[in-house]
């Protein structure tokens, strides 16, 4: 199980506006709240138990934040509004994949990261699939820093369980591999040829076509004129 805890989250967890109303201000902000009572629905725990969840989450995590306690949080329920329910299923038209990194902090990094000192830091890659049209992640690997982008393709294809028109994706991942892959599946394949690509002998005409079309379409980017 993996946790991601944004900065702008950490900064928001605490309530910072001015009351607009007599009373004692509240501690929490409607974030805060919200992420407990998420949390307590996905993973079906009492308030209590969730309570004691996210501190020891934030404790392994070594973040200055505690948990808005259970009555808190029971009272406050009401006044927010929580949904998890995921959008209907069905195709998707335009599925887009790339990664991206990640710092991962422990809690002798994170010390180390207060008093200034310089030492190895461990990272991991993050590879997402959304949908470009709800903008939702449809499914997410994390894996270790040596693990390349077409390495990671197609398990993000395989999680999906939907049909798909078609995978977009940068030139990185203008491998056999990523198109075997799509071409299984009978899903377009919107993956630009690399720098210096060559052609692919076998049932690689769509990407083969891209690349003797490549350099009509550069010259039409140049000179202004339309290529068809």
């Amino acid at each position: 199980m993996t946790f991601w805890l944004d900065d702008e989250a950490i900064k928001m967890w605490y309530e910072t506006a001015p009351p607009s109303a007599r009373g004692r201000p509240q501690r929490y902000s409607d974030l805060a709240i919200t992420t407990v009572l998420v949390i307590k629905r996905v993973f079906r725990l009492t308030l209590r138990a969730a309570q004691g969840f996210i501190d020891s989450i934030f404790t392994l995590m070594g973040v200055p934040l505690r948990c808005p306690d259970y009555s808190c949080v029971s009272k406050r329920a009401k006044s927010v509004n929580v949904s998890v329910k995921t959008p209907t299923r069905g195709e998707i038209g335009h599925l887009v994949i790339d990664s991206t990194r990640l710092k991962v902090l422990g809690e002798g990094e994170w010390k180390v990261k207060k008093h200034g000192k310089e030492r190895r830091r461990i990272w991991r890659k993050l590879h997402l699939a959304v949908d470009s049209k709800t903008h939702e992640i449809i499914c997410a690997d994390l894996s270790l820093n040596n693990v390349t982008d077409p390495e990671a393709f197609p398990g993000l294809i395989r999680q999906t369980h939907r049909k798909l028109s078609s995978a977009a994706a940068d030139g990185a991942y203008d491998t056999r591999l990523c198109h075997d892959e799509l071409r299984r599946k009978k899903i377009s394949a919107l993956i630009p040829p690399r720098k210096g690509a060559g052609y692919w002998p076998g049932e690689y005409a769509d990407r083969n076509y891209s690349i003797q079309s490549l350099p009509h379409r550069t010259a039409a980017m140049i000179f202004g004129y339309c290529v068809m």
